[in-house]
């Protein structure tokens, strides 16, 4: 008998027919050669059953039936693709062996094990896990398969996380609906990263600027000329700034100190599918999404570049000779003169910023392939370039620089200069016909983004005498604000929800956050589009900013006290259970047990909250587009987590009786949240007068202090913050919000009563928070 090859869509099939079955006969659902039947899935052909599979009663949403938490959730086939299922069925019985060929991930894993449980499939099973679609990898990949029981926790994490986002989609989805007669979506990533949309407008909505100078020195020591900012504590008062430009000008100056030392820029990292989409947005204003759809067109269709829906940045030892031979395809392309100038020693297994196996799981980073690039549209031409010019720039030098530090007094005045003399291009020559680099440009030192050094580029030497004076031959005062935080970007975002909402610029850090992140490289598109096409979410140019629909959704789930629903980091912690499970570390029924849980809690917290009136939702911007609108009836979530087809309003928003009875007379919790939020969010402002009007609730732990903590936004801050009295309580940990009573008895006694809480890991414990740090307001789980 045959053997027949699943692959996750028919363009795979074709290209490993192409490559191992060359004469195969095309029967249009499938390909069938002489060793080998090859045919493909089109995607999900199985997924999970609705809630009325389980029971008639569910048809109808009613609160009064939840939690629905189904003993042993059922599959069912998608209507849509049901022949292609027949289809494979009836070859699986012609063949006495099957190998896995779909997408070599969690996803791919996913959907090739919801085939094979359907159709009760039991023959021994072979996986074929490659990173692209060569012919060359292709039979290579064939000559290594593996053992499909060698993906078997891949296959559970798989399970747990479609199955997790079941639960909390249904459940939460049809809790907040039926609750408050509006169709509501909500999920297990989707909520947590409007949380981080809605938490940054409130940012930028409640900042209040403040103004501030700068004063700048222009000196003059021989022929060299440099400019200095003033060092100092920041200018508040014009008059001060003033003062100083006047104390300067014209006098002379001594060199308080200089240094001068070489500064290398190595090449940035290759690219993994999250840090490619960041890149396509910033510089190409593609949506993640597009350059996901992209991506997977230069892998599938034209197979130019290696599997994109990967997360990492570095190659394995089997790699290297890989990159060698793709650089040698590149010579005679429009690349070819940057491979002639190309340094291929520089590529090799110990060069750790390359090759890193222990960081390498799934897939390597993204590159180009020994294929060469034609036919492509516009488009992919752009997004391909980013990919070989940072594959390029790995086998080329550092830029080298030489950076100057210089502190100039001037009547008791100091001054700092930093300046960057390039010396050798290196690897940024390939970049620069793009106009990369600035003759200028502002650098950040520091956690304050109105705090910067300028950085100035010299297009020639720098000389400088230590020992002599220097003439100060002009000054000025330039009078700032502090700016508020930017709007989140789809690469900002992304970048966000890569490490579940810490702001991280460090790439260690990153690369350490992202088993912890919100979603994976390969759902954070369609997590985007899903907030887009429910309307929480609307796009001004590249910004995004958050519709009444999503402020009301948030304000909502938070007003009804399962703010963990919408806690990045915790939602992270899943998703680094997740993948726990994947390798073996972890259980999927512990985990599994704790959403439901979860989901339990969810709908009892939704239960007794008060509904909202109606009036709330109908306040919908104006400006809305139409495609906003027409979501309202479809933004429900399926029993595989995906959107669901549209319902009639009637059907959709169901309301139990008890609560028509009583909608009359109900609050609009939705303002009565709004009006605490807008009450309870604080300034940037570190001015003096930053506490005023707001409430002061407890002493600051930290001894000597002698502030009183008060109530921001996300946390409880010191009052003599502006004194440097650091201490932060968040307001919302381990599923707990803190309240004013509580914090008084937690920094009074170090400890609160026994509470139900949640560990970081989502297990649901007895516990009791304790302040374990005075001076930092550190808290931790105390479960004896």
């Amino acid at each position: 008998m045959k053997t027949l090859i699943i692959a996750e869509k028919p363009d795979m099939g074709r290209n490993i027919a192409a490559a191992i079955e060359p004469k195969a006969k095309n029967m249009r659902s499938y390909l069938e050669g002489d060793t080998y039947i090859i045919s493909w899935a089109i995607g999900h052909l199985v997924g999970l059953a609705e809630p009325d599979a389980y029971d008639d009663r569910y048809k109808k949403w009613n609160i009064s039936h939840l939690p629905i938490i189904p003993e042993q959730f059922k599959l069912i086939a998608n209507k849509r693709t049901a022949d292609q299922l027949k289809v494979i069925k009836e070859l699986a019985q012609r063949c006495d062996h099957i190998v896995n060929a779909c997408d070599a991930g969690r996803e791919g894993q996913y959907i090739f094990s919801l085939i094979q449980r359907y159709l009760k499939l039991n023959h021994p099973v072979q996986r074929l896990w490659i990173s692209d679609l060569t012919a060359e990898t292709i039979r290579k990949g064939f000559q290594e398969l593996r053992s499909e029981s060698e993906y078997y926790n891949l296959t559970l994490a798989a399970s747990a996380r479609s199955e997790a986002d079941w639960l909390i989609g249904m459940n939460g989805t049809r809790a907040f609906t039926t609750k408050h007669n509006e169709l509501m979506s909500v999920g297990r990533v989707q909520t947590p990263v409007l949380a981080l949309i809605y938490d940054r407008e409130a940012e930028i909505a409640k900042f209040d600027s403040l103004t501030f100078f700068d004063v700048e020195a222009q000196f003059q020591q021989e022929e060299t000329n440099y400019k200095g900012l003033w060092q100092g504590d920041r200018i508040t008062e014009k008059e001060k700034a003033d003062a100083i430009v006047s104390d300067v000008k014209g006098k002379h100056g001594i060199i308080e100190s200089y240094e001068a030392k070489e500064i290398k820029e190595y090449p940035h990292r290759l690219y993994d599918l999250t840090l490619l989409q960041r890149e396509a947005n910033s510089k190409l204003n593609f949506s993640a999404k597009k350059t996901l759809d992209i991506a997977q067109s230069l892998y599938e269709k034209h197979k130019v570049i290696t599997y994109p829906r990967t997360n990492s940045n570095y190659v394995t030892e089997q790699n290297i000779p890989e990159m060698h031979k793709a650089l040698t395809a590149l010579q005679s392309t429009s690349y070819g003169q940057w491979v002639q100038q190309s340094d291929r020693s520089l590529v090799h297994i110990g060069n750790k910023s390359i090759c890193n196996p222990a960081k390498v799981e799934d897939h390597h980073a993204i590159m180009p392939t020994v294929r060469k690039a034609t036919s492509l549209s516009a488009d992919e031409q752009k997004l391909y370039d980013l990919v070989v010019r940072r594959f390029l720039s790995q086998f080329f030098p550092p830029a080298r620089y030489t950076g100057h530090t210089v502190l100039t007094k001037v009547e008791q005045h100091l001054f700092k200069s930093n300046m960057k003399q390039l010396l050798e291009l290196g690897w940024k020559v390939i970049y620069s016909d793009h106009n990369q680099e600035a003759a200028t440009k502002r650098k950040k030192v520091n956690a304050d983004a109105d705090e910067q050094d300028e950085v100035t580029e010299l297009d020639q030497p720098f000389e400088l005498n230590a020992d002599g004076d220097v003439l100060c031959k002009s000054a000025t005062a330039r009078e700032k604000a502090t700016k508020p935080p930017k709007s989140f970007t789809e690469g900002t975002l992304l970048r966000a929800m890569e490490s579940a909402g810490k702001q991280i610029e460090d790439d260690e850090m990153r690369e350490a956050m992202k088993d912890s992140g919100l979603g994976t490289p390969a759902t954070r598109a369609s997590t985007i589009e899903r907030l887009k096409t429910v309307g929480y979410i609307t796009m001004v140019g590249k910004k995004i900013t958050i519709a009444n629909k999503g402020k009301i959704a948030i304000e909502l789930i938070r007003g009804a006290g399962v703010e963990l629903l919408t806690s990045p980091e915790m939602t992270g912690m899943w998703e680094k259970r997740l993948n726990d499970i994947a390798r073996g570390n972890a259980s999927n029924e512990q985990f599994m047990n704790n959403v439901k849980k979860f989901a339990t809690m969810i709908v009892d917290k939704v239960r007794v909250q008060p509904m909202v009136a109606k009036s709330s939702f109908e306040k919908q911007e104006v400006t809305a587009t139409k495609r906003t609108r027409s979501t309202k009836k479809t933004d429900d979530v399926k029993a595989d987590g995906k959107e669901a087809k549209p319902r009639t309003r009637k059907t959709a928003v169901k309301e139990p009786d008890a609560t028509k009875t009583t909608r009359s007379r109900a609050l609009s919790a939705a303002s009565q949240v709004n009006a605490v939020a807008n009450a309870t969010i604080t300034t940037t402002d570190k001015s003096a007068s930053a506490t005023n009007g707001l409430q002061l609730i407890a002493p600051c732990p930290r001894a000597g202090c002698g502030g009183q903590l008060f109530m921001g936004r996300k946390d409880y801050g010191c009052s003599h913050y502006r004194s440097g009295c650091t201490v932060i309580i968040r307001r919302e940990v381990f599923g707990h919000s803190i309240t004013p009573h509580d914090l008084k008895v937690l920094t009074n006694s170090g400890t609160t009563p026994t509470l139900k809480l949640y560990t970081p890991g989502g297990e649901h414990v007895d516990g009791r928070i304790v302040l374990v740090n005075r001076n930092t307001g550190e808290l931790s789980i105390d479960m004896n």
